[in-house]
This record gives structure tokens, C-alpha cells and sequence, in this order.
């Protein structure tokens, strides 16, 4: 059986609103739900205990990752840590009229960085339901994980978090 681990960054808790329905949704134990800024020390230790990581930012600035990623990702771009053999999902919050030209990018930059790595992503969702002029997280004409706007939309967010875990669970044969 699968260990799936739940590990986000976030400041305004709508990234933490969708790892409390990864919680229920894949019955994740609480101690298996990693605060990035608060509980994370070891990419080795904690990240590569699991089979099945659910990765959570909020974006920020430019397209940036919440800080509290910045060390684990340098690490694992620097140090070469490999996850292959891994299964990652991303996602997160973003504003698509505030930030619309970098709209949910930190999903686009965990992407890159884990994916370079060796992990095996899932979960990607159409882009069609979403509005923004640019973003890292599109990877050929899908987002690479489910972005969530509280800010414009979140009248979306209920359903936008069931029909990506359906996904998920179909994509992890759960």
C-alpha cells in the first residue's frame, strides 16, 4: 500500500483548505500533512518517506514558490536528489486578476522541480474553466495541478477540489 503525504506552503490557509480535502478524500493521517514553514527539516527524511506526495504554494510575487519551499527546492535542483519511483500532484492558490500573468506559476515551478527529479506527475486538469493571461503551471494546454483563486472564484473551489480529486483517485486506482 501506497504512503501518501501531504506538504504545503501557505499564508492565507486556501492551500490548506484543499490539503484538508486530500485528508478525507485518500483518509491521510494527520501527522502525514506537512506545514512547510512550520514542521518542515529534511527533504530526505520527510519528502522521500512517501510513495504519493500532494504538494501545496501559494504563489507569490512573480510567479514565485511561498518561501518556506525555497530551501527544499534549491536542494533538490542542487544536490541532485532523486525521486524517481514517486507520484506528485501539485497544488495551490493564486489571483487571476490581481496576478493574472502569473497566475498559480508555483505549481508550474514544484512541476519543474520534482519532475526533473524523477517523480511521476499526476492531476492534471483542463485550463478551460480558469481566466489569466500567463502561468507556469499550463503544460501542454492543462494546468499541472489544481489552482484554486479565493480572491475572484470562489464560488469554483468546492467543485474544482471534487473533480480534481476524482482524478486523482482514478489516475492513483484508488
Amino acid at each position: 500500500m501506497s504512503k501518501y503525504g501531504v506538504f504545503v506552503g501557505t499564508a492565507g490557509g486556501t492551500s490548506m483548505k484543499v490539503a484538508d480535502a486530500l485528508v478525507k478524500a485518500f483518509d491521510i493521517d494527520e501527522d502525514d500533512v506537512i506545514n512547510m514553514e512550520d514542521d518542515f527539516d529534511d527533504v530526505e527524511e520527510q519528502l522521500l518517506a512517501y510513495d504519493v506526495l500532494f504538494l501545496g504554494s501559494s504563489t507569490w510575487g512573480q510567479g514565485d514558490l511561498h518561501f518556506s519551499w525555497v530551501d527544499a527546492v534549491v536542494e533538490i535542483e542542487n544536490e541532485g536528489i532523486d525521486f524517481s519511483g514517486k507520484t506528485v500532484a501539485y497544488f495551490g492558490a493564486g489571483d487571476c486578476q490581481k496576478h493574472g500573468e502569473h497566475f498559480c506559476s508555483a505549481l508550474g515551478k514544484l512541476h519543474k522541480t520534482f519532475s526533473g527529479a524523477g517523480a511521476k506527475s499526476i492531476g492534471y486538469i483542463p485550463k478551460d474553466d480558469y481566466t489569466y493571461e500567463f502561468s507556469l503551471a499550463e503544460i501542454d494546454d492543462k494546468l499541472c495541478g489544481l489552482a484554486i483563486d479565493e480572491h475572484n472564484e470562489s464560488q469554483k473551489t468546492n467543485e474544482r477540489i471534487e473533480r480534481w480529486v476524482t482524478i486523482l483517485k482514478s489516475e492513483l486506482g484508488d
